[in-house]
């Protein structure tokens, strides 16, 4: 960027006139705002992303089923949608286990089938994409709104730190896998977690074990992973877009006195 930036601001000041200089200021003009705002456009990004899922059920329930459900398809191809593990709006509850889908929707443990629920109107409508990915996408709009005061003091993180903050999320995603394809949906090592209750001694409530309800092991794990992964993506690339915009915009500010324009 830094270079597309000079290579646009010498045509300020080489004698051409017309239609090509006036582009070629307000391709600077853009890029010099850009470069003064990128956290702000880059949270708004962030923020459109995250935050469209959550229509989906606001949709479902205004009965705008055809915009609720071409979200849904929109987040299918990157989630798994299995509604055991995803938020639900306008119902009971934020969450519903495994069981209590069954029991309206099908009594399957094919995750093709059970991502097919959305909701009703008794239990309410199911968030766009599942819990995991709510809390690590949404957390780099977090970090980075904590990030912008200490913005002159962070270093960036090295690649292997990135690789650690990401590891716990690779390790929770895994397993789980793991115990859905051994297992099955609902039935593998990572739903009953009896190996985790068997290491503390039963020492939590029962509902803390087994399942994916908000306050199990399950949810608490896809919440802190989530956290760390967004925590490691700003520490990571942060740093380096502030020094790469800060330069630019610099860079700009040059070229612009130089040839007795304002910004």
């Amino acid at each position: 960027m830094n270079q597309q930036a000079v290579t646009i601001t010498t045509k300020i000041g080489n004698g051409r006139s017309g239609n090509g200089r006036s582009l070629a200021i307000r391709l600077n003009r853009a890029l010099y705002w850009m470069s003064r705002r990128w956290l702000l456009v880059v949270s708004l990004i962030i923020g459109i992303w995250v935050g469209l899922p959550w229509l989906a059920p606001v949709f479902m329930a205004l009965g705008w089923n055809k915009a609720g459900s071409a979200i849904q398809l929109l987040y299918a191809v990157q989630c798994h949608q299995l509604p055991q593990r995803s938020f639900f709006l306008f119902g009971e509850k934020p969450m519903y286990a495994l069981n209590q889908i069954q029991n309206v929707w099908e009594n399957s443990n094919n995750p093709l089938i059970l991502r097919q629920f959305v909701g009703n109107s008794q239990m309410g409508w199911k968030v766009a994409w599942s819990d995991r990915m709510v809390y690590m996408y949404s957390s780099p709009i977090l970090w980075g709104l904590l990030y912008w005061p200490l913005r002159k003091r962070v270093r960036p993180l090295s690649w292997q730190g990135l690789a650690l903050f990401l590891l716990p999320m690779a390790l929770d995603g895994f397993t789980h896998m793991i115990s859905d394809l051994t297992g099955g949906i609902g039935l593998g090592f990572r739903d009953s977690n009896a190996w985790l209750a068997a290491l503390t001694n039963h020492a939590l409530p029962s509902t803390f074990y087994a399942g994916d309800a908000l306050g199990s092991f399950n949810s608490w794990m896809r919440l802190m992973t989530g956290l760390l992964f967004g925590l490691g993506v700003v520490w990571f690339f942060y740093p380096r877009l502030h020094d790469l915009f800060s330069d630019t915009a610099r860079q700009i500010e040059v070229k612009f006195i130089k040839t007795g324009l304002t910004l």
